[in-house]
């Protein structure tokens, strides 16, 4: 029955080439748009090298010192991240890098700037970065303040003329000589967290490790044993923070330290926003978002259901003859819409052929760098749920019109219901 119902949509779509054509490129281009900028969203806070392990990871970013009136934040100090974060026991693992920066490297008289960071010897094991050579620092090196660094394949390309072969060598940045110890694939500037050009020791960087200030320029990464860990992370974090002391700063007395152990996409929020509140805002972001995709989807769904109406008027002697012969009305619901979820998931199959074409277009404009937006099983499964939900919006109201048709008029060629 179900093979039955599929040709005769395929013969019907057939039939109205010009309608088909209307209804394809709406769904189509709809679905595009919101593809390209759900896959935007998934690769900049999905799970995606090298934060694959997303689910399992919490982020500090953000530190506000509040009081009446005034508020003044930064991201934390790594001195405040040493003494309230690094000796919580529910975390698997903690990681405080520097949050990033501009530097430059000199080879002869060729400049080349770089994004740099300035990490632990955890930060290698909380995240994971695919490698193409070498290894990454370790502890004993960032206890040395040894110089040694970990360049990404496009650096490695544009200092040294080659993307293999470069362990060992010296680059040399800012005036000062690192020993190249491990390769590994370019990170999106899209992970504003782990991405950089260039990575070493948080032991070697101008940051000042023992500045007792709650205000810095510091990240902590933290890693749970299992996802649900999480909260109990962010309980032991929050009575951390809660038993601080309040600092002073330039005089003023603040009431109140706002730091949270957050998911990587509240942090980003935050980051962008920032918002003081616990969930930095997501909650209404969300509300946004998704209000504005059912708005953007709404025109071409009363177009589709426009068009459907009439394509069903058309076929009233077909629904007559149908229902004369004993076809109930869920009978009849039931093949529109199977043909009309055949229209949209072939929209829907355009839509992501287009959405592909669009981010491989964006991917060689480098507007992003190193970004390599892609369609994977994410938001194919996005796709494909964003077209049953138009079929079944746009088909609903004329499948209940077909339902309503009465047989004799329907014979007949009539239309009223």
């Amino acid at each position: 029955m179900l093979l039955s119902y599929l040709k005769i949509a395929w013969k019907v779509l057939l039939r109205r080439k010009f309608f088909t054509f209307i209804s394809l490129f709406g769904i189509s281009f709809t679905l595009m748009i919101l593809l390209v900028l759900y896959a935007m969203f998934d690769f900049t806070v999905g799970p995606q090298t090298p934060e694959k392990r997303v689910d399992r990871l919490l982020f500090i970013n953000r530190l506000g010192l509040a009081m009446p009136g005034s508020d003044a934040t930064s991201n934390p100090s790594y001195s405040f991240l040493e003494r309230y974060v690094r000796p919580l026991r529910t975390p698997e693992k903690v990681s405080i890098s520097t949050a990033g920066g501009s530097t430059v490297a000199y080879l002869g008289n060729n400049r080349l700037d770089l994004d740099e960071r300035f990490t632990d010897a955890e930060f290698w094991q909380v995240l994971d970065f695919d490698f193409v050579e070498g290894r990454p620092y370790n502890e004993s090196e960032v206890r040395a303040a040894t110089r040694v660094a970990v360049i990404n394949e496009s650096t490695s390309r544009n200092y040294f003329g080659t993307a293999r072969g470069v362990l060992g060598r010296f680059v040399e940045i800012d005036g000062v000589r690192y020993r190249v110890v491990g390769l590994v694939r370019d990170v999106p500037a899209t992970r504003r967290f782990s991405y950089a050009d260039v990575w070493m020791p948080i032991t070697t960087s101008a940051e000042d490790i023992r500045n007792p200030d709650y205000l810095g320029s510091c990240i902590a990464i933290l890693l749970a044993r299992r996802p649900a860990d999480i909260p109990a992370i962010q309980r032991e974090f929050a009575q951390v923070v809660a038993g601080a002391p309040v600092p002073k700063l330039g005089g003023m007395a603040f009431k109140e330290v706002r730091v949270y152990a957050e998911s990587l996409l509240t942090a980003t929020v935050r980051d962008e926003s920032n918002e003081h509140g616990a969930d930095a805002g997501v909650g209404r972001l969300v509300g946004i978002v998704v209000g504005l995709a059912l708005l953007f989807m709404l025109l071409p769904a009363l177009n589709l259901v426009n068009i459907n109406v009439s394509r069903i008027l058309d076929r009233s002697s077909e629904i007559g003859v149908r229902k004369a012969f004993g076809a109930t009305s869920g009978t009849l619901i039931g093949q529109f819409l199977i043909e009309n979820l055949f229209l949209t998931l072939l929209g829907g199959l355009l839509g992501l052929a287009m959405a592909a074409g669009m981010l491989h277009l964006l991917n060689g404009s480098g507007l992003i760098a190193h970004t390599q937006f892609g369609i994977n099983g994410r938001v194919f499964l996005g796709a494909l749920v964003a077209s049953v939900v138009f079929g079944v919006l746009s088909g609903v109201y004329p499948a209940y019109k077909m339902s309503k048709l009465h047989a004799v008029q329907a014979l007949k060629g009539g239309t009223n219901v």
